[in-house]
């Protein structure tokens, strides 16, 4: 059995780590077995969304301590789609590749690829396609401002193969905005009103040019308190799947101590992700290692067999604070 629980009744616990060596069991692209409608979708057993169609509200599955279904269930995915010069040329540091993989982490979609490419028109439509195709969700951030190196609206036009235009709801409120601020509009500004045609706008009270999203693509801005705000505004109309847990435990010995025996935890728990984090403090070359799944209790199960293993490695004593 599967209940229902509203977003704000679940948690969820981030692991923020140091170095970057994952042993990751695979959850596999299984349809779920629960939802009666999986047969309609076309991306991984999960139904479509469509634009104009009202939305879904949030909600995630729960399992019940019977639902011997529950590990088989897969998660919605996601990529990201970060255009820009400036951040290929080291000018500007991305802060939003973190704030999403926090807030979809939450929300039970998990995040499985990023991208990073040029202000290129015929790079984006090709990434963007890429995307769009392998994932249930795509989100991208910049290029969407004034000037004449926003092109990523044209390029998602050209992606879907729809035409382009100010339109007039972008346009009434991009002048309802800049008014109150006692900003002229001209035709530079304008051109943040220009919506492919058959998307939605994503609106928020921190910026007078929306967002927009076309069918599973979903654009954003790349100032990260905007896009933040438009990640929070598109969240609740997207399906959601389990959010993710972490169990963290801290060895005092390099990784290379133990990485045949988390190579057979991985094996033992496919459905669990065992990273391990290597940091050099104090004199003491130690790792993090972090279980992440979405099942609490296997969590657990895995954890305790980590606790083992740094039970039976000498050396390893170190604090468990997560």
């Amino acid at each position: 059995m599967v209940e229902l629980a509203d977003t704000q009744d679940l948690g969820s616990c981030t692991a923020r780590c140091e170095g970057s060596t994952p042993f990751s069991g695979t959850q596999g692209g299984r349809a779920c077995p629960l939802v009666s409608d999986c047969a309609a979708s076309t991306r991984r057993g999960r139904p479509n969304t469509t634009i104009g169609a009202m939305p879904t509200p949030f909600r995630r599955y729960v399992p019940s301590r019977d639902d011997t279904y529950a590990s088989l269930m897969t998660n919605p995915t996601a990529a990201f789609l970060v255009i820009g010069d400036e951040i290929l040329s080291g000018r500007t540091r991305d802060a939003n590749v973190n704030r999403l993989a926090v807030e979809l982490s939450e929300a039970g979609i998990d995040l499985s690829e990023v991208r990073i490419v040029p202000d290129v028109h015929d790079r984006i439509v090709t990434a963007l396609n890429a995307l769009r195709s392998q994932y249930d969700h795509v989100f991208t951030s910049g290029g969407i401002g004034p000037t004449h190196d926003d092109i990523t609206a044209d390029a998602i036009a050209a992606a879907f193969g729809v035409e382009i235009s100010v339109r007039e709801d972008a346009r009434a409120l991009l002048e309802g905005r800049s008014a109150a601020r006692g900003v002229k509009i001209n035709d530079a500004r304008l051109r943040m009103a220009r919506i492919p045609d058959g998307a939605s706008l994503i609106v928020v009270d921190s910026s007078a040019a929306p967002g927009f999203s076309i069918q599973n693509v979903h654009v954003m801005a790349g100032v990260p308190s905007i896009f933040a705000e438009m990640v929070a505004a598109v969240l609740p109309s997207l399906e959601a799947g389990r959010p993710t847990v972490s169990r963290e435990l801290r060895f005092d010995v390099g990784e290379g101590r133990i990485a045949d025996q988390l190579r057979g935890l991985a094996a033992d728990f496919p459905q669990l992700a065992f990273g391990s984090y290597p940091f050099y403090r104090e004199g003491i070359h130690g790792t993090n290692i972090v279980v992440r799944g979405t099942d609490p209790d296997l969590v657990e199960m895995g954890f305790a067999r980590v606790q083992e293993l740094r039970s039976a490695t000498p050396g390893a004593s170190g604090a468990a604070y997560r």
